[in-house]
C-alpha cells in the first residue's frame, strides 16, 4: 500500500486548517454553580414548605455521559493498529491504550466503505467490580466479522515518543518516515475528536466527530462488558 493509498482513504476525511476549535461543555473551566434561593418560611404557611420538599425529591433520570476526546489510531504498514485515547493532546501519556488485531491494509479496506464499527467485547464473572478500562484481554470484531483478540497495552518509549511528535496535530492523518529510511517501518496515524459516551460501567464507546465538510466518515470503537459468561 503506497503512501498515495492511505491519503486517499484518510486525508478526506480531514481538514486540519479548517477545523473550527469548539468547547465542549464537559471540559469547561466554569464550574457549574448551584442557583441560590432565598426562602422567607412563614410558620402561618406551610404550603411553602410542602412545595420546597417536593422539589427538593424530584430528580431527573440517569443519562449517558458525553466528553470530547482525542483518538488516534496508527500503526506501521505491516503491523498491527493501534488505538490511544487522550484527553489532552499534550500530553504523551495516554488514558487508554489498545493494540487492536486489525493490519493497516485492513482497516484501509473497511474505511472504503465509509462504515467501521470495531467493537471490543469482554466477560468478567468472577471480578464484577474491575474497571472496564482495566480489562487487560478483549474479543475483537470489525463491522460485525470476529478478527482476533485487542489488548489493554502501557504506553511505552515508542508510543510516548509517536505521542510526542504528533502532538501539534490536532486533526489530520499521514506519514511518519522511519529512522531506518525502511517503507515498512514507515508509522501511518490518522488523528480526529472523538465523541466519548459512558453508557453505564459494562459500556463505553468512541465516535469520530467529522468535520463539517466532510460527514462521509462513519468509525466508532465499542467497548461492552458481559456479567454473565464468556465472550462469544
Amino acid at each position: 500500500m503506497t503512501i498515495d493509498t492511505l491519503r486517499r482513504f484518510f486525508l478526506p476525511c480531514f481538514f486540519p486548517t479548517k477545523q473550527p476549535q469548539q468547547q465542549n461543555p464537559a471540559f469547561s473551566t466554569t464550574k457549574n454553580r448551584p442557583s441560590t434561593t432565598t426562602v422567607t418560611t412563614n410558620p402561618s404557611s406551610p404550603s411553602t414548605s410542602s412545595s420546597s420538599s417536593t422539589a427538593t425529591n424530584t430528580a431527573a433520570p440517569p443519562r449517558p455521559s458525553k466528553s470530547m476526546v482525542i483518538g488516534t489510531i496508527f500503526g506501521n504498514r505491516r503491523g498491527h493498529v493501534w488505538f490511544c485515547v487522550q484527553h489532552d493532546r499534550l500530553s504523551p501519556k495516554p488514558s487508554l491504550l489498545l493494540e487492536l488485531p486489525l493490519s493497516t491494509n485492513h482497516l484501509v479496506r473497511e474505511m472504503r466503505n465509509g462504515l467501521v464499527r470495531i467493537a471490543l467485547e469482554c466477560s468478567s464473572p468472577t471480578r464484577p467490580h474491575l474497571p472496564l478500562r482495566s480489562v487487560p484481554l478483549w474479543t475483537a470484531f470489525c463491522n460485525g466479522k470476529k478478527t482476533g483478540f485487542a489488548a489493554r497495552r502501557r504506553a511505552g518509549d515508542r508510543v510516548r515518543s509517536i505521542l510526542r511528535t504528533m502532538h501539534c496535530v490536532t486533526v489530520g492523518a499521514g506519514v511518519i518516515p522511519s529512522a531506518s529510511g525502511s517503507a515498512s517501518d514507515e508509522l501511518m496515524y490518522m488523528r480526529a475528536n472523538f465523541e466519548h459516551v459512558v453508557g453505564n460501567a459494562d459500556s463505553e464507546s468512541f465516535h469520530l466527530i467529522n468535520p463539517d465538510e466532510c460527514p462521509g466518515q462513519e468509525l466508532s470503537v465499542f467497548l461492552l462488558r458481559s456479567r454473565l459468561g464468556a465472550t462469544r
